[in-house]
């Protein structure tokens, strides 16, 4: 480490843990739950429903260069600070290139981890002092205008059997090893039951609607009759494009179905079983599970953070990087945006339906509560990419 970096660390450690007594130093869990109830709320500017801000020029270039005095700046909490763990261990574990080019940022993974090395020095403070050391770089979106739709994912829990019985009978299914040939599409696999013989059942599902929500979220729990709860992680696809079950159902006049969240397309195909398998195999993706003991992990092989990982396209936001996002909140309706709520958020996860620079995907959790929360999130907010300033940060802006 040179002489900047130990002069900032050492400083920062004696204004925050390091001056706490031991007492309070037992309890700094207790003492960030405090501090998290107070979130910053930002509501100036001229913004549509569905929080699209409207009094900001096109932008020129994929990230622009913003002053982070003009950002309001939340408290670096516990809950984060152990996020920014797991996302150091991210770096190192996540194969990567050295350097990657995203527009006009040429980006090393040296200024990742010296991010959040910072943001952890940081750690219990509200740090109005954050432009002396990062700099932000606002994503330009789809729109060129810095609007970034939000959509939230989470890890769901469905209810299986060991065995195949009269309730429980559709598969979940291992990835088939040393597969040779053109790998076989949904309706193959479910439809006329292309890995019957390979003995590569993991569970049985109750419906296959349960089993293709799971793939959407990229893993889950299972749910044995006795109670007992195992992971599924993500391993591996049949190499087939994913499409929009939501769009199939739109394009069919025969499908009269207005609540398009999860629970309404379950329960209208729970309904209609006659059509279950039509709507189902317009998906030709498919994605195969593998049991794990730990919590669930991601693209990123690190621990999910719940309101704190993202899942986004790192052409455009580098994996392992950190952000400063403006996130939409919501009136008692759950329809109109009120304001945003700015956050410091993780980059840990990838997704095959996120693409491009405007959608990323926050995860909410795990089980119902986190399904309900996910399902409100679709509306417009901004994300700031953080890096340490120069000279000490490695990169370039073209």
């Amino acid at each position: 480490m040179n002489k900047r970096k130990t002069v900032f660390f050492a400083s920062l450690c004696l204004l925050s843990y390091c001056s706490l007594p031991e007492s309070e130093k037992a309890n700094k869990d207790e003492i960030s739950t405090k501090v998290e109830v107070q979130p910053i709320v930002e509501k100036t500017g001229l913004y549509s429903r569905n929080g699209k801000r409207l009094d900001v020029l096109t932008m020129k270039e994929v990230y622009q260069d913003v002053s982070l005095d003009s950002l309001d700046i939340p408290v670096i909490t516990s809950k984060l600070v152990r996020a920014l763990e797991y996302h150091k261990e991210l770096l190192v574990l996540r194969k990567q290139k050295k350097k990657q080019q995203i527009g006009n940022l040429k980006i090393d993974l040296d200024q990742l981890s010296e991010t959040i090395d910072i943001l952890i020095a940081l750690q219990q403070t509200q740090p109005f002092n954050l432009s002396e050391y990062l700099d932000a770089y606002q994503l330009w979106g789809r729109d060129r205008k810095g609007n970034i739709k939000f959509t939230g994912y989470y890890t769901p829990i469905i209810p299986v059997s060991k065995v195949k019985n009269k309730i429980y009978k559709y598969p979940l299914y291992d990835r088939p090893r040393n597969w040779e040939g053109a790998w076989p599409s949904r309706a193959q696999i479910e439809g006329q039951g292309a890995f019957d013989s390979l003995g590569l059942e993991l569970a049985y599902a109750q419906n296959k609607v349960d089993i293709y929500y799971m793939q959407v979220q990229g893993s889950g729990y299972v749910e044995y009759p006795n109670g007992k709860r195992e992971l599924f992680e993500y391993n591996g696809n049949n190499k087939h494009p994913y499409r929009s079950i939501e769009k199939f159902i739109l394009s069919r006049e025969d499908i009269s179905l207005g609540n398009l969240s999860i629970n309404g397309i379950k329960n209208y195909l729970w309904r209609h079983p006659e059509i279950a398998d039509t709507v189902l195999f317009s998906i030709p993706a498919y994605t195969f599970f593998a049991p794990k003991s730990s919590l669930p992990k991601v693209a990123g092989h690190v621990t999910l953070t719940a309101h704190i990982s993202l899942a986004m396209d790192k052409r455009y936001i580098p994996l392992g990087s950190c952000l400063l996002a403006a996130v939409p909140i919501y009136d008692k309706e759950e329809r109109k945006v009120t304001g945003h709520e700015f956050r410091f958020l993780l980059a840990q996860d990838v997704g095959g339906a996120i693409k491009g620079p405007g959608h990323v995907d926050l995860y909410t959790g795990i089980g119902e509560e986190a399904r309900k929360q996910a399902e409100t999130i679709h509306h417009f907010g901004q994300i700031w990419l953080l890096l340490p300033k120069p000279p000490s940060a490695k990169f370039t802006s073209n």
